[in-house]
């Protein structure tokens, strides 16, 4: 066998279990019960709210990159799952950022969420629920 073919299969192998690993990963944070359901169904206002945490500069440097590189991800056309699936195309993206919401309570705090929540009270509510909280503050 040439060894370009040999190459070229080892790099598109490399590629698929790259992509494998990711999906896997992608089943570890998979939100419990209904709220992946919620959270594609308010991906709308999670639009709107990340970018308000980004340029929010009360909020530590680390959370603010995280929240960019968030952006970054769900603005490019490649998806882990691409988009024109119907329902797990955005379900990669909510997954995506149910993650980096947890991580951002874990860092920032839950009252970074409620200060620039764009949407309803029991939008709040199930964002808080999806980030790991109480859907109700305490």
């Amino acid at each position: 066998m040439n060894i370009w073919w040999s190459t070229a299969l080892a790099l598109v192998g490399g590629l698929m279990l790259l992509w494998l690993l990711a999906l896997a990963a992608l089943a570890l944070v998979l939100p419990h019960g209904n709220l992946l359901t919620e959270a594609i169904r308010l991906l709308p206002e999670l639009l709107r709210l990340i970018p308000r945490l980004a340029r929010d500069h009360t909020l530590p440097r680390g959370v603010r990159v995280r929240l960019w590189l968030l952006l970054g991800y769900l603005a490019m056309p490649i998806d882990l799952v691409p988009d024109f699936i119907p329902v797990l195309g955005y379900a990669d993206d909510a997954i995506v950022i149910a993650a980096v919401l947890r991580s951002v309570v874990r860092h920032a705090g839950p009252e970074a969420l409620a200060r620039h929540w764009p949407g309803t009270d029991d939008g709040l509510s199930a964002i808080r629920r999806l980030a790991g909280l109480p859907a109700t503050r305490t």
